[in-house]
């Protein structure tokens, strides 16, 4: 190895890789699944790591965070830290699964290879398709490389608008999925498109984010933007279409654009709406007689992100909780110890808690104490609840405000699709428990990656398929805004779980 290059191994994924000399822990740790949430202000403590061998200058972020005694014991701040040496690093994030979209469709009578891409705030999922079939021919997943900028939009905006360079990693990192995808077939790829909120398609495309980093969050560049392979650096031909498709409105990405097609929305008779929760809420409903669309600033809570012992659904977190002959019981991703607690668990120990009233209906814990046990070391502080409850209102008060506008009720809703990983893998009892949604249990369902599915749906089409009048609704210029939500701030109370 080069006296320039020092030798960074991580567990217990068992990984090794080579960095500069010098280089930061924050340019190197991304694409093995450690977060930085606050986008290496080193304010969070989320990107901590633990030295096993070698050693790492302690800062002064780091002895704001740590005790002496964690100190002592190999405890860092990763995004502070920069390798001087060969180090053995035992990591906080292990393996996470990326969600993806593994059916194939009609061909629409295109003829060679197509890739469609869900380009998401955390995670990418991409796939390559035989147009003429639409036969799922290669799957491919990674973690978003922005994600050393901080773990969600807003970190990235703010990071963007200082001169970070936001668009070039996210490039370069699909020009490595594409060539692993293509296999050695990259010639024959004719089509990609690409789909994801908002920020995600400005990042993309190089366009000024400063619109979307304030109220009323009103971008002029919501269209459609299309590349070329050459000034994208892809290994595709000079006649491939590549085109990222338009956003809907300020924070309503083409992710929902690709999900109202993905669940039928413009076809359907009756009203349904399509909810993707996470930290920017998106919520449509309607039908072929028009949709109505807003998002809503639910905050990181969905993906534990201001939550004490949060992270992200991988190794060593909770994702499920239950209330057992009056017992917290819970079930932690890989059967190993628990060492946090993901969205899906938060909102399930919370519903437990209400049912068995150890959490009252107000948000505070019935016996007086600031912490509310789940599965040791695991504890919600008071603090998390009120996250949740942030979160939830959010949802629920966007989705009431949706239906008055729309002039319906609740009742004439005829079916909820749950969209993306959070709504995925948590569960709509909970949820329901929670008051997040206000729904008959059985017009709800999880629909998977939808922004995917959708995206391989407009791939095939010959020409984007009719859409109904869509109109983005500013739930932040609605005056009632304020009072639903907080009407909707308390939880439901026992008899929810008669």
């Amino acid at each position: 190895m080069s006296a320039e290059r020092v030798r960074i191994q991580l567990e217990p994924l068992s990984v090794a890789v080579e960095a500069p000399r010098g280089a930061s822990l924050a340019s190197v740790l991304p694409q093995f699944g450690l977060e930085f949430p606050c986008g290496g202000t080193g304010l969070c403590g989320g990107c901590r790591v633990r030295v096993l061998a070698g050693s790492l200058q302690v800062t002064d972020q780091d002895r704001s965070l740590f005790s002496e005694t964690e100190l002592a014991g190999g405890w860092r701040l990763a995004c502070q830290a920069c390798a001087e040496m060969p180090l053995v690093l035992e990591c906080g994030q292990w393996h996470m699964d990326v969600l993806t979209d593994n059916s194939g469709l009609s061909g629409a009578g295109k003829s060679g290879l197509g890739i469609a891409i869900d380009l998401g705030t955390t995670t990418i999922a991409a796939q390559m398709i035989d147009m003429s079939t639409g036969s799922v021919l290669a799957v491919e997943t990674d973690l978003n490389p922005q994600a050393s900028f901080g773990s969600d939009v807003m970190s990235r905006v703010r990071a963007a608008l200082h001169g970070a360079d936001l668009r070039s990693v996210v490039r370069i990192a699909l020009r490595r999925m594409i060539r692993k995808l293509a296999g050695g077939r990259e010639g024959e790829i004719a089509e990609v498109v690409l789909v994801g909120n908002t920020v995600m398609h400005h990042l993309f495309a190089g366009l000024d984010v400063e619109p979307l980093s304030h109220a009323p969050f009103h971008s002029p560049h919501l269209g459609e933007q299309c590349f070329t392979a050459q000034e994208l650096e892809w290994p595709l031909p000079p006649s491939c279409r590549i085109r990222f498709l338009r956003c809907l409105g300020g924070f309503v990405g083409s992710d929902i654009l690709a999900g109202i097609h993905a669940v039928g929305m413009p076809a359907a008779e009756k009203l349904m709406a399509l909810i993707d929760l996470g930290t920017n809420g998106e919520i449509a409903i309607g039908n072929c007689r028009g949709i109505v669309c807003a998002s809503t600033a639910a905050g990181p809570a969905f993906e534990a992100g201001s939550i004490h012992m949060g992270m992200r659904a991988a190794t060593g977190a909770i994702a499920r909780v239950s209330l057992q002959d009056g017992k917290m019981r819970a079930a932690v991703i890989g059967d190993v110890e628990a060492r946090g607690i993901c969205g899906s668990g938060l909102v399930d120990a919370v519903a437990a808690g209400l049912e068995s009233g150890a959490i009252l209906s107000s948000g505070r814990i019935a016996d007086g104490t600031k912490a509310f046990p789940v599965q040791a070391p695991v504890v919600l502080y008071q603090s998390d609840i009120r996250e949740l409850q942030l979160a939830k209102s959010a949802i629920a008060s966007g989705f009431r405000l949706l239906i008055k506008h729309l002039g319906v009720a609740a009742g004439d809703i005829q079916s909820v699709s749950l969209a993306g990983a959070f709504g995925n893998y948590v569960q709509i009892d909970s949820a329901i428990g929670v008051g997040m949604l206000e729904m008959p249990r059985e017009r709800i369902h999880a629909a998977g990656n939808t922004a995917l599915r959708g995206a391989k749906i407009l791939l095939l089409s010959a020409s984007e398929p009719v859409l109904p009048e869509v109109e983005h609704v500013s739930l932040a210029a609605d005056s009632g805004f304020q009072d639903e939500f907080v009407k909707r701030m308390t939880f439901p109370g026992a008899e929810s779980y008669v």
